[in-house]
């Protein structure tokens, strides 16, 4: 990519307003996983689906997110950057207007899925624009950093913006985005630097070799961020339909989980080369583990206080501990020319599980017999399978974490172990 962006420019401000732009793409790119959540109940409703038919709206994101990552590899350096991030943007807000508007569930999904497709090509193309129009150094730096802080906190914002448009209308968490996505595609167009489309034949052929450090982070993610989304789908259920609460009561309830992430994104990276990624990790994964092990010997109806909230709490203890560092992980001992493809595998590995994982659990609530009118006082047995399904996916995740963290001991023949000069600069890392 040519342009005054690379070489430091004579316009600061543009640097400032290019970032203002990408991170307004990213923040809208991550609300979009949770501002529907909370209004799946609503949903299922007034369209008339059960919980399997109605999380494919949640789903249909991911399954488009997953499903594009890779192919994106190729498709940037034959299309643009500019290009493709532009078309993108324009095609994410008119699936927006889309699912607004109609009163087909099955549209209704298919504009998730396009909107997903669309986020997994501007999210890592926005990544890429900014390695290019941003010196390496602190300015990069400091880039990623307010891009990768758009990214945390766009769950939160996810859930207040439901709070807010849920009771007026569930379709308004589908429109909402439609005007914010039309005005960064406008501003887009005067800040995303110029380049030229790639030859067929420079695109990349060659896959990432995956390590064991990458398969970890990866099952450890998939596991975390599905039995994540599994919790808060299972739980706007049961708040709203066994508990009575309104669906902006439900996304208020929901905010012990995400805002711990949101308030220490900044400084994730520091906390991660301080005590290193496997124990804040294993920590990380540990801590989802006991608290839906809390939820799942509560009753029904579950209390807020003493079961939902503490284990909304420790979710949002595990991603502060885990998110930053899973990443840090997944890409170490990954050559930097494998690394782009190494961190598209680690994507689809977390948008898999934010697939299969909540998929299941609305199975499971559909089987049961919470949604029968002849049964109106659901017991405690209509939940219980999918909490123990959470429970399971959350201690496989806590194994694979176990397992880096003891290949990240220090053996008897390392020479690390047994360097005797304190001013040795070689030291211990993570697989």
């Amino acid at each position: 990519m040519t342009s005054t962006f690379a070489s430091g420019g004579p316009w600061p401000w543009a640097r400032r307003f290019l970032l203002a732009v990408l991170a307004g793409n990213m923040l809208i790119d991550a609300l979009e996983v949770s501002v529907v959540v909370v209004a799946l109940p609503s949903i299922g409703t007034s369209l008339g689906l059960s919980p399997w038919d109605a999380q494919w709206v949640t789903t249909g994101f991911a399954v488009g997110f997953g499903a594009l990552l890779l192919p994106g590899r190729w498709l940037a350096p034959r299309l643009g950057r500019r290009r493709m991030y532009l078309g993108a943007m324009a095609l994410f807000a008119c699936a927006s207007v889309a699912g607004g508007l109609t009163d087909d569930p099955r549209l209704l999904m298919a504009t998730r899925v396009v909107k997903g497709a669309c986020a997994a090509l501007t999210a890592p193309t926005g990544l890429a624009i900014i390695s290019t129009a941003y010196p390496e150094g602190p300015a990069r730096s400091r880039a990623l950093s307010v891009y990768s802080f758009f990214g945390a906190i766009g769950f939160t914002t996810g859930l207040l913006l439901s709070a807010a448009l849920v009771p007026l209308s569930w379709r308004l968490t589908f429109a909402a985005t439609a005007p914010v996505a039309a005005v960064l595609l406008v501003l887009a167009a005067g800040a995303v630097p110029r380049d030229q489309p790639g030859a067929p034949g420079t695109s990349p052929k060659t896959r990432p070799r995956p390590t064991g450090a990458l398969l970890r982070s990866a099952v450890g993610a998939a596991a975390l961020n599905g039995s994540y989304l599994g919790l808060l789908l299972l739980a706007a259920y049961q708040l709203q339909l066994l508990g009575g609460l309104a669906p902006w009561q439900t996304a208020l309830a929901f905010l012990p989980a995400c805002v711990p992430l949101a308030v220490s994104a900044l400084s994730g990276g520091r906390v991660v080369e301080r005590f290193g990624p496997p124990r804040l990790i294993a920590l990380g994964a540990a801590a989802p583990l006991l608290g839906l092990v809390l939820y799942v010997r509560a009753g029904i109806p579950t209390p807020y206080a003493t079961a939902l909230l503490p284990t909304l709490a420790l979710f949002g203890a595990g991603f502060v501990l885990a998110f930053v560092a899973l990443n840090a992980q997944a890409g170490s001992g990954v050559p930097a020319a494998d690394r782009a493809g190494a961190t598209a595998l680690y994507q689809t590995a977390v948008q898999l599980g934010a697939v299969v994982v909540p998929a299941t659990v609305a199975l499971l609530l559909t089987r049961g017999p919470l949604h029968d009118p002849a049964h109106p006082g659901a017991d405690a047995a209509d939940y219980r399978p999918a909490v123990l399904l959470l429970v399971a996916v959350s201690a496989g995740g806590l194994l694979a974490a176990l397992r880096g963290l003891a290949a990240a001991r220090p053996r008897p023949h390392d020479p690390v172990h047994h360097s005797r000069d304190p001013r040795d600069p070689r030291k211990a890392v993570a697989p």
